[in-house]
C-alpha cells in the first residue's frame, strides 16, 4: 500500500477480513541508546467489534527446537517478552502523540481506525534466524518479534486464528561505520610442579566480520 508521496505501508488483514493492521515498516533499529518506536494503526469492522475491545500485543520469543518436537505439553519455545496495548477503547494514560504516518492513516481510514504504540526494551536481543539443516522442517529456530491484533472482551479470552492478525517484525542493529580496535586477550597460568608460568595470547585480525573466515592468532 502507498500514497502519492511514495510512502510505503505494510498492511495485513485477518482471515475473516474484519481486522487489519497497518505499519510503516517491518524493521526497527536498535540505536544502542534507544530503539525505534513501533507505531501503527488497526482498523476494525464496527459490526464485528460490537461490545468488545481491541488489543494489540508485541511478543519476543526464542525458539530453540523444531516445532514437530512440541509434544506432551513440552514446547521448545520461550517467550522472552510480552506487552499488551488496548487500542480501543483508548486508555488515557497510555495515549501518546501520533506519528506523522499514524495521522495520515487515521485521516484516510476514518473513525474505526485506532493507533497503537510499543517501545521495544533495549535489553532484548535482536532478531536472529538460525540456518536450518537440510532435514529440518517448520519454523526456523532463533529470536523473533511478532505483532498480534484481535478483538476480545478481555485479554485472557481464547483467540482464534481466523479473527486475528499476526505480523512478524524485526529488531535490527547496524554495524558501526568505523571499525573498532583489534580484539586481543592474554592470560598467564602458573603450575605447581613447574618453576615457570605459561603465557597465552590470542588476537583477531579485525573486530567485524561479514560471513568471512575468522582468523585467530595464538602466541604461547
Amino acid at each position: 500500500m502507498g500514497d502519492k508521496a511514495g510512502t510505503r505501508v505494510f498492511k495485513k488483514s485477518s482471515p475473516n477480513c474484519k481486522v487489519t493492521v497497518y505499519l510503516g515498516k517491518r524493521d526497527f533499529v536498535d540505536h544502542l541508546d534507544h530503539v525505534d518506536p513501533v507505531d501503527g494503526v488497526i482498523l476494525v469492522d464496527p459490526e464485528y467489534l460490537k461490545d468488545r475491545k481491541v488489543f494489540v500485543t508485541l511478543t519476543c520469543a526464542f525458539r530453540y527446537g523444531r516445532e514437530d518436537l512440541d509434544v506432551l505439553g513440552l514446547s521448545f519455545r520461550k517467550d522472552l517478552y510480552i506487552s499488551t496495548f488496548q487500542a480501543f477503547p483508548p486508555v488515557p494514560e497510555e495515549r501518546k502523540p501520533n506519528s506523522r504516518l499514524q495521522e495520515r492513516l487515521l485521516k484516510k481510514l476514518g473513525q474505526h481506525a485506532h493507533p497503537f504504540y510499543f517501545t521495544i526494551p533495549q535489553n532484548l536481543p535482536c532478531s536472529v534466524t538460525l540456518q536450518p539443516g537440510p532435514e529440518d522442517t517448520g519454523k526456523a529456530c532463533g529470536v523473533d518479534f511478532e505483532i498480534r491484533a484481535f478483538c476480545a472482551k478481555s485479554i485472557e479470552e481464547k483467540i482464534h486464528k481466523r479473527n486475528s492478525v499476526r505480523l512478524v517484525i524485526r529488531k535490527v542493529q547496524y554495524a558501526p561505520e568505523k571499525p573498532g580496535p583489534q580484539p586481543m586477550v592474554e592470560t598467564t597460568r602458573s603450575f605447581l610442579m613447574s618453576d615457570r608460568s605459561l603465557h597465552l595470547e590470542a588476537s583477531l585480525d579485525k573486530e567485524l566480520y561479514y560471513r568471512r573466515p575468522i582468523s585467530v592468532n595464538v602466541h604461547v
